[in-house]
Order: C-alpha cells, then sequence, then structure tokens
C-alpha cells in the first residue's frame, strides 16, 4: 500500500513523528504537502470539502486505502503493527500507545512554552507570558517528563535498551524527534540534564545510528527546525 500523509510542507511538527515511522520502516508513502504547486491545494481541499465520513480537524491526517485516519498518536496505532514498529502482544501495544499519548502531552507542553496565550498570536505579542511558561516547564515540567521515561529504561529487563521491548517500536522514534527537538529549543537547559538521563541520550544516538532513518536525516527530505515550528529556538526561553 502506498501511504499519503497530509501535512504542512515547511515544518517538522507533528508530522515529523509519523514521517520518522514511514522512513525508518522504509514504508512506500508520499508527503502530500510538499509536492510542487499542486500539494498544498490539495491538503485544503480535503480539509474543506473531506470525501469521508470521518473527518479530520487538522493535520496530520494520513490516507490509506479508504482509511483516512487524523491525530498522531492514532495515525501511527494504526501504522505500526503494519511497519514493524511494535511487539504483537496486546498489552504492549496498549502500553506503546500509552507512552506515545504521554509524548504527546509533552508536546503541547513544548508549544505552550512559547505560545502560552494563544497559538493565534505572534509569540512578541505574549513574550512576558511566555518567559514565565517557560521557566516552569524547564524547572518542573522537563525533568519530570525525563525522569518518567528514563525510570521506564531503566526499570526494563536487562538487555532491553527500548521504550516498549527489547525490538525498536515507534515510540524509541518519537523519543529520539523529542531529545532532537529539545536541543534545539532549550540547548542550555536540557544540557544541565543530560548526564541524568544517561538512557535517554544512548537511546537517541542509537535510533539515529538505525541504517534508513540515518540516511533520512542527512537527506533534504528532513526539514530543518526552524522558527515556525513545535520546537523553537529563543534564548530567552532557555534560562
Amino acid at each position: 500500500m502506498r501511504y499519503e500523509l497530509y501535512y504542512w510542507p515547511e515544518i517538522q511538527g507533528r508530522g515529523e513523528f509519523i514521517r520518522l515511522a514511514l522512513e525508518d520502516a522504509g514504508a512506500d508513502y508520499v508527503d502530500v504537502g510538499r509536492l510542487p504547486k499542486r500539494g498544498m491545494p490539495a491538503m485544503m481541499r480535503f480539509l474543506e470539502n473531506p470525501s469521508t465520513e470521518h473527518p479530520p480537524f487538522a493535520p496530520p491526517f494520513l490516507k490509506a486505502g479508504n482509511l483516512v485516519i487524523a491525530q498522531t498518536a492514532n495515525i501511527l496505532l494504526y501504522l505500526a503493527p503494519r511497519l514493524g514498529l511494535v511487539p504483537k502482544n496486546e498489552a504492549l501495544r496498549l502500553w506503546a500507545h500509552q507512552l506515545q499519548l504521554t509524548i504527546a502531552d509533552w508536546v503541547v507542553e513544548v508549544h505552550d512554552a512559547h505560545h502560552p496565550i494563544s497559538g493565534g498570536l505572534y509569540y512578541e505579542e505574549q513574550k512576558r507570558e511566555a518567559k514565565r511558561r517557560a521557566e516552569d516547564f524547564r524547572e518542573e515540567r522537563l525533568p519530570k517528563f525525563l525522569d518518567y521515561f528514563e525510570q521506564i529504561l531503566k526499570g526494563n529487563p536487562k538487555g532491553t535498551d527500548y521504550l516498549v521491548s527489547k525490538a525498536v517500536s515507534y515510540v524509541d522514534l518519537s523519543m529520539f524527534q523529542m531529545i532532537a527537538g529539545l536541543r534545539y529549543a532549550f540547548p542550555r537547559a536540557l544540557a544541565k540534564l543530560e548526564s541524568k538521563h544517561p538512557r535517554l541520550v544512548a537511546l537517541h544516538d542509537q535510533v539515529s545510528a538505525r541504517r534508513r532513518l540515518a540516511a533520512y536525516l542527512s537527506s533534504p527530505r528532513r526539514l530543518p527546525f526552524n522558527q515556525q515550528d513545535l520546537f523553537r529556538n529563543y534564548p530567552e526561553l532557555d534560562g
């Protein structure tokens, strides 16, 4: 099956978590929004006049045959067993989904560190509030999320270097993206915390070295982090 991923063409955003899974698995897919000239119009036409009884609220969404699936964690829940990125055991699949939903919560908090009032306002219109929110994120929320996932890795059976099982899963790919994004957005804050979370750092490095993923990360298909994205580098928010 050839998958169609619909997402904004100039940012990694939430769509990147899906791209990483598709790229790591070597799946046949097209990034519709990035098609020259016709990609964005095609996505907007679908959003305005969806040809499905289950219309998406916003990108990312995925077309798989006659299915249209929205929400990052939901898309990954569908893709992972088909791409070999989650165990067959039901309990472990639910565990993986639970962890992905926790990452989704984390993503919201990263975004809200620079847009605490409204996504419809420019950062410059909420800088004072963002400074307060980012301080709380750096000092309280970021360590709490890192501690949680580090403890999962620490508590896993011996020989298990990944979050869900002994084999890499889509959750590990998403954790790579979180660490990479935080290194861009909060380099000083994360540098102070990485030594306390060696297993997460090692996980990031293992994932980035995977053959297909390494090829993707070094290719033009991997968009650079930028100031219109989820992860933004504002030095004044980094402490």
